[in-house]
């Protein structure tokens, strides 16, 4: 039996950001399998919730809700906690598809953002794929990340002409900013890396983007810090939990 699915980047918050591409995906879908992340985080669910509704025409599906396992963060091994985590996910995945999706069904994941960027949804399809303990054909569909949703809310560009741009983590941006990238994205930043910055950058922070709490600041790293952790307290203890991107670029020497 093949399993056949789909995994929708839905974009960062907003249900506008959900592509034509996207849309198309959703009304081939017959089973939506929507996680659980929390109580803190029911806002997530709810959205997905939302999208479903508002765009798949046909009323002739399922949502599947389940409970999706947390990272143990005790452990001092940052990517062993990781792929320890990744395979508890797998295995609730694999589960799913034997008992919730049926032969002539196509199944829907629904990833947050971009399901390429800094998401472990594609790396568990892959290893499900090739254990070969049934036929998994699967689709995905690329979606608006918060990191393209954070320069056109700033109304800015994320290089300067002919400067490279990275990609990082609040955990490797503890380190410093890094010496061979002129901006840099910064994403998963749970401890407040950016305090650690000592260089007079500039940055555009923005907090929950894309949905109806969105907050940005954005200026001289020195001048606006105490009042990005700030903000970003009050969203958290609003909502009971922010997901932070931002942009820091070296000082323009021309």
């Amino acid at each position: 039996m093949k399993r056949k699915v789909f995994i929708i980047g839905i974009g960062a918050g907003n249900p506008d950001f959900v592509t034509v591409q996207a849309i198309n995906a959703l009304n081939q879908a017959s089973v939506f399998f929507i996680p659980h992340k929390g109580a803190g985080k029911a806002d997530l669910a709810r959205l997905r919730h939302e999208i479903c509704e508002r765009y798949v025409a046909s009323q002739a599906y399922r949502i599947v809700d389940f409970d999706l396992p947390s990272r143990d963060k005790s452990g001092a091994a940052y990517k062993e906690g990781v792929k320890a985590w990744h395979g508890e996910v797998e295995q609730v995945y694999e589960r799913l598809l034997a008992e919730e999706l049926g032969e002539e069904e196509y199944g829907a994941f629904l990833s947050w953002g971009d399901p390429s960027l800094y998401d472990s949804m594609l790396r568990i399809f892959a290893s499900i794929a090739a254990k070969g303990r049934y036929q998994l054909d699967y689709e995905v569909i690329p979606g608006i990340s918060s990191v393209q949703a954070l320069a056109a809310a700033h109304k800015i560009p994320l290089n300067r002409i002919g400067e490279s741009i990275m990609i990082t983590t609040g955990r490797r941006l503890a380190d410093g900013f890094p010496s061979n990238a002129d901006s840099v994205v910064v994403m998963l930043d749970g401890q407040s890396a950016l305090q650690s910055i000592g260089d007079d950058v500039e940055i555009y922070w923005g907090a929950n983007i894309g949905t109806e709490d969105e907050v940005l600041v954005s200026g001289r790293l020195k001048d606006v810090a105490d009042e990005i952790e700030r903000v970003r307290r009050a969203v958290r203890e609003q909502r009971g939990w922010v997901m932070d991107t931002y942009l820091l670029k070296k000082p323009d020497q021309a």
